[in-house]
């Protein structure tokens, strides 16, 4: 066990998708069911906090300035001057979007998920740059945490309800080769939001699990970070020397949520991270 700190004290409902953004030395999280996207400056401890025009999966900064946001009814556009497009619109009555992440190359790899969950019901989407949209992974049900080994050789994802972590072969564009690389047992949870750090180890939440786990990149459990907040969801590391791992949480359907449900918690100097692309859109 490593010791967290509160990075930012909140009640988001369904605290999401923490990103650092090297270009503006934040770290950028949302709350999915409040449609807010906010920011938080570690050296100043300012935050900021933007209505999103429906709920929100996943936000990432793009390489022009400015940010990607996977929405309910498709990916949009937000222009560094505040100013909002749709780059690919394609509403799914009863689906909404989930986390999401940039490839090496630059594009969004898109999730979605259905309102109430049912099976099959979500798809994990490459989205380019012009917009141009392929299915990468028909038939998810809960698309999650998305990642890329620091080589760009393997890709790793999280659909939540199978407990496993799998891991595609990558040949930069498509992925092959589909294998599990860990499985969560029963009664820890379930496998949320990842990130993956410079020694190719992978980083998961566990949903009402409490923790967030490393695997080795041969998918040995090699370390546990128990939080007290039990719907972990996410992490990614964040700071200057990207070593600090941060670590979202939710309220949403806990009868009795602990006081930092909902809060962002950091580890500092957990690890090292991966610098992360920018969308290229």
């Amino acid at each position: 066990m490593t010791a967290y700190e509160v990075a930012i004290r909140a009640e988001a409902e369904l605290g999401e998708g923490p990103t650092w953004d090297a270009a503006t030395g934040r770290l950028i999280w949302i709350d999915i069911l409040q449609s807010r996207l906010h920011t938080y400056d570690p050296s100043s401890g300012r935050r900021t906090v933007r209505t999103t025009p429906q709920h929100v999966g996943a936000v990432k900064p793009r390489a022009g300035g400015g940010l990607v946001l996977n929405l309910r009814d498709g990916v949009g556009l937000l222009d560094p001057d505040g100013a909002f497009r749709w780059l690919h619109h394609e509403p799914v009555p009863g689906r909404r979007a989930n986390d999401a992440a940039v490839a090496p190359d630059g594009s969004l790899w898109a999730g979605t998920m259905r309102y109430d969950e049912a099976t099959g019901g979500g798809t994990l989407a490459r989205v380019a740059a012009d917009g141009a949209v392929t299915t990468v992974l028909p038939d998810v049900t809960v698309s999650n945490g998305t990642g890329w080994s620091p080589d760009g050789a393997l890709m790793y994802y999280i659909d939540t309800p199978t407990r496993r972590i799998d891991v595609f072969d990558f040949d930069g564009e498509r992925v092959s080769g589909r294998r599990p690389l860990a499985q969560i047992e029963e009664g820890a949870g379930f496998p949320d939001g990842l990130t993956v750090d410079a020694d190719g180890c992978v980083w998961v939440a566990l949903w009402d699990g409490g923790a967030v786990r490393r695997y080795t990149p041969d998918g040995e459990l090699d370390r546990v970070i128990t939080v007290p907040a039990p719907r972990t969801t996410a992490c990614a590391f964040g700071g200057a020397e990207l070593s600090d791992l941060y670590i979202t949480t939710a309220r949403t359907g806990l009868a009795a949520p602990d006081p930092l449900s909902g809060s962002v918690l950091v580890v500092p100097g957990a690890g090292k991270g991966l610098a992360q692309p920018a969308f290229a859109g």
